[in-house]
């Protein structure tokens, strides 16, 4: 299979979908690698190194997606992207559709097939694709956070762990998952008051049992969150449900009960954010304000850690990567249900269910794409 890699595009956006590891290992697997001159130098990876790899360097996007069999990308196709895809072609990245129509409808009306990061399941029920970057992503989230409780950033001007005889910053996580445990380890690494909210006892007894008195964890009731929105200093949105539209949790008129110059962190924001008054911004621009309230909703929070989140996004994605151009996508997905999972789109039809609804479309089932 040709295999290629274009640059990514999204403002800010300096990661690469793939390593040059992962370039040596599908030569090895006797696939040819396309990468667009200059696509990892953003994480710090030089086309020497691709060429070193056994990869081929072409000059332009337009190239890789004449040429490839299999496009691997990090982020959604924009708009110029997906006007290159076609029948046939199998494309592998995150997709986030449920809060992006022009981009589903681009990609049905495509006829390629699209196979989500998101999506992918493990046995256990986690997302094995996702979880790289919701680590990063919650790890961030406090530091990018702390930030923008500075006053000279329009926040409170509250130091995250206080100082003697001067109280932390107070923090509310809405979620218990992977986002909001490690930025609730982090947060309270600084030394800040955190509470977890989380609708799963289960995943509450976990967190207990795990990280005892670190951090507090709250039934994320109506009540109870809005209650810690209002006391907190600063709010982390880590809210999940795979494929879908993230809830609303937050809405507007609660901004008024909250502090003035308290933060939101809306780590939710790829999947349409988990606050009323979330739009995405960019590395470039990130905070913006309402009612008081300062606002971060940075849509591709681990690009600011590109090296990072490259390596350990490339070591989740590698052996689907494989077993994708080793086997085709139909065999790959029909001997792994949860790679089929992760199939989103295929020849004009939705194959996620979450996005059909949260479209307002139809949908068949992976199994009835990978049969037809």
């Amino acid at each position: 299979m040709q295999i290629g890699c274009p640059t990514e595009i999204k403002p800010q956006e300096f990661r690469v979908g793939i390593t040059p590891n992962a370039a040596q290992e599908a030569v090895a697997h006797g696939h040819s690698v396309l990468i667009q001159k200059g696509a990892g130098v953003g994480a710090g990876f030089t086309d020497a190194d691709y060429t070193a790899a056994g990869a081929r360097i072409v000059d332009t996007a337009a190239e890789v997606f004449a040429s490839a069999d299999m496009i691997v990308k990090v982020k959604e196709p924009q708009a110029v992207e997906r006007a290159m895809l076609r029948p046939e072609q199998l494309l592998f990245t995150y997709l986030h559709l449920a809060p992006d129509p022009d981009q589903t409808h681009d990609l049905l009306k495509s006829g390629a097939t699209c196979i989500a990061y998101e999506t992918v399941t493990d046995p256990r029920g986690g997302l094995p694709l996702l979880a790289p970057m919701s680590e990063v992503a919650g790890r961030l989230a406090p530091q990018v956070g702390a930030y923008s409780l500075q006053k000279a950033n329009g926040g409170r001007g509250v130091l995250m762990g206080g100082v003697p005889g001067v109280g932390p910053a107070k923090v509310a996580v809405i979620g218990g998952g992977v986002v909001g445990t490690f930025a609730a380890r982090v947060a309270a690494g600084m030394g800040a008051d955190v509470t977890v909210l989380d609708r799963s006892l289960p995943r509450m007894r976990y967190l207990d049992d795990t990280f005892g008195t670190m951090f507090k964890t709250r039934y994320a009731s109506a009540g109870n969150t809005a209650e810690l929105v209002a006391e907190a200093d600063m709010v982390i949105g880590a809210v999940l449900i795979p494929g879908a539209a993230a809830p609303k949790l937050v809405s507007r008129a609660q901004l008024s009960t909250m502090k003035p110059g308290a933060v939101i962190v809306d780590v939710a924001i790829d999947q349409g954010g988990c606050f009323e008054t979330s739009r995405a911004t960019t590395h470039q621009d990130p905070i913006y304000e309402v009612d008081g309230i300062v606002h971060y909703c940075v849509a591709n929070m681990p690009g600011a850690v590109a090296r990072t989140s490259t390596l350990a996004l490339g070591n989740a994605t590698l052996p689907f990567m494989l077993a994708l151009a080793d086997k085709g996508w139909r065999k790959a997905c029909s001997d792994d249900p949860h790679l089929a999972q992760g199939l989103n789109v295929h020849a004009g039809q939705l194959t996620n269910a979450p996005v059909a609804e949260a479209l307002n479309l139809t949908a068949i089932t992976p199994e009835a794409a990978i049969a037809s």
